[in-house]
C-alpha cells in the first residue's frame, strides 16, 4: 500500500486522563481530535447538570457511553441511556438534563473553533 499524499495529515489520540476543561457546572469537555472537517469531543456529565437549550451551526452526532440523560431536541424530549445515539442538524435548538453521571462522545462538523485545543 502506498503512503498517503503529503497534503493528508493523519492524527491519532492516545488515552490521557488530563486535558478536560469545565464547560458548565458539572460538565467537563475534552477535544480528542480535530480533523479537516470533523471534531471528536468527549464529555463527562455529572448528575443533575444541565446544558441549557442552545444552537450552533455545526451538525452534532453523539453516542452515550454510560449514564442516563434527558435530551430535548427541537422541542421533542428523548430519554437516553447507555448505547443510545443522536444526530442534531446545525441550527436546531437542543439541551440536556443529566439524570445520572454520564459519559458521551460527540462529533461536530464542521469543526467548532471554540472547542479547538
Amino acid at each position: 500500500m502506498s503512503p498517503p499524499p503529503s497534503s493528508v495529515q493523519a492524527r491519532v489520540y492516545h488515552a490521557n486522563p488530563e486535558g478536560y476543561v469545565s464547560a458548565l457546572a458539572g460538565i467537563q469537555r475534552k477535544t480528542l481530535l480535530d480533523g479537516g472537517r470533523t471534531q471528536l469531543v468527549e464529555f463527562k456529565l455529572a448528575t443533575s447538570a444541565v446544558i441549557p437549550a442552545h444552537q450552533h451551526p455545526q451538525e452534532q452526532t453523539g453516542y452515550l457511553l454510560s449514564g442516563h440523560l434527558i435530551m430535548t431536541i427541537a422541542g421533542l424530549v428523548h430519554e437516553m441511556v447507555a448505547g443510545d445515539g443522536w444526530t442534531i442538524p446545525g441550527g436546531v435548538e437542543h439541551g440536556v438534563r443529566v439524570l445520572e453521571d454520564s459519559g458521551a462522545i460527540e462529533v461536530f462538523s464542521p469543526v467548532r473553533s471554540d472547542y479547538r485545543n
